[in-house]
């Protein structure tokens, strides 16, 4: 038994003499835990949200930050699945079994996607990840050495899944492992299996906590910043030593008991970095509270044009261009109007960007009121006699708190000044621009569909 498990079990009995604590003590552990292994497991598979974000979706049930839809469902479900864990483990009456751990595995990934995934032979492909089922095609990983690491078939893994639910309930009626050790060789088998095509990490974790929770323990928190060691151990493991990997659980469990002994007592369980969160939340509250006061005096044009407007002009332009064989001439005007010296200048689509950064670098910044870009199609071909031509007008307009985008006499959307047209956002609105000028043209050519 290594010296980390044997102070485990010092502490462990320390934290029971101090047992039941205050219900504000255990709820404010129960948070700190909470937080902590949802964060940090879940920001270890490359989920991007922060530590406060994570505390105001989870405890707040409100989100901020630019992050896709699924990390917030799959930290939301990842949080569910934590609360099912505790609860499997309170049931003494039943063992885990595998119709759980599909239960478990819907939860975390919440629904199918598409992933980029790795083929037997090292080749690059893409898969439909499905959840609550085990893996239909072999799931593989690459070495930091270069070398391609087999898990077990997709034929092998109903076997030996059943093999490992049989494997945990004979050794939780043996009781003859401590639960430190037997946790984490739970997580090691089930990773070793890599049973689902993904989430598999963060369901080995879970599930070496279940066996924890089972025999009254607090959880242990793999920390994101120690991944690299975490992982270490885990390639020791695949080599047939698994000690390295039982004495990095059990240090964990050092932390999460030396916590649970300090809630006890009434003491902070707030730790060194814990302010630092504080304080990283704090400056995102207020970046965020900036962006929403922000106005047309302190915005920088360029910045916008870089990141939003200029992708919606090209993505205007691009779809026009399907209607140029049925014209004789096309023509892109793009249109920066100043309202300071009331007048309107014309540049190249090229030149656009540089255009406005000259003119900003030298003048005061209010005096761009508004950017467009005219697409003409010009002398349609298919009308003997008749022929007619064809005005596409797309317009940006700068207000004091946001900016405004429209179609001719149409206004289509109102940003702040902190957001950026996102590419629904764009696709949208390129859609209604072309649909009217579509509408035109089968009008005035007199041929409809």
């Amino acid at each position: 038994m290594t010296s980390s498990v044997e102070k485990v079990m010092l502490l462990t009995e320390q934290l029971h003499q101090l047992l039941p604590m205050k219900n504000e003590y255990q709820q404010r552990l129960d948070k700190k835990f909470r937080l902590e292994f949802n964060y940090n497991s879940n920001h270890m598979e490359g989920n991007t949200l922060t530590y406060g974000e994570t505390e105001l979706l989870l405890i707040f049930d409100r989100t901020t930050g630019n992050h896709e839809l699924r990390e917030y469902e799959e930290m939301k479900g990842h949080d569910v699945a934590y609360e099912l864990i505790k609860e499997l483990a309170a049931d003494h009456e039943r063992s885990l079994n595998e119709t759980a751990i599909k239960n478990l595995h819907s939860l975390l990934l919440v629904r199918p996607f598409w992933k980029e995934a790795v083929t037997p032979d090292g080749q690059y492909t893409r898969r439909e990840i499905k959840v609550g089922n085990y893996k239909e095609y072999p799931n593989s990983v690459r070495l930091p050495n270069g070398e391609i690491f087999h898990y077990a078939s997709p034929e092998e893994t109903p076997i030996k899944m059943g093999e490992l639910m049989t494997w945990l309930r004979e050794e939780e009626e043996k009781n003859e492992l401590h639960p430190v050790v037997l946790a984490a060789m739970l997580h090691y088998n089930f990773v070793h299996i890599h049973p689902f095509d993904d989430g598999n990490g963060r369901l080995s974790r879970l599930l070496m906590n279940y066996v924890l929770f089972r025999h009254h323990l607090p959880p242990v928190v793999i920390k994101s910043a120690n991944k690299k060691e975490y992982l270490r151990v885990l390639s020791e493991a695949d080599s047939g030593n698994l000690a390295p990997l039982i004495e990095y659980v059990a240090q964990q469990l050092i932390w999460s008991l030396n916590l649970s002994i300090n809630a006890a007592k009434g003491q902070s369980i707030s730790e060194n970095d814990d302010l630092q969160k504080q304080i990283d939340i704090w400056r995102k509250h207020l970046k965020n509270k900036k962006a929403e006061t922000a106005n047309r005096d302190n915005v920088d044009i360029n910045q916008l044009y870089a990141n939003s407007i200029g992708q919606l002009f090209l993505l205007f332009k691009y779809q026009h261009e399907q209607f140029n064989d049925l014209f004789w001439k096309t023509q892109e005007t793009p249109i920066i109007n100043r309202t300071l010296f009331n007048e309107t200048a014309y540049n190249t689509i090229s030149g656009f960007p540089a255009f406005i950064l000259e003119f900003e670098a030298n003048h005061d910044k209010d005096v761009i009121h508004s950017l467009s870009l005219q697409y003409s199609l010009i002398d349609f071909k298919h009308n003997v006699g008749s022929s007619f031509s064809i005005e596409s007008l797309i317009n940006v307009q700068f207000e004091k708190y946001e900016y405004i985008i429209g179609y001719k006499a149409l206004m289509l959307a109102t940003k702040k000044y902190s957001e950026v047209i996102t590419k629904d956002e764009m696709d949208a609105i390129v859609k209604i621009c072309i649909q009217h000028i579509f509408e035109e043209m089968q009008e005035k050519s007199g041929v409809g569909i």
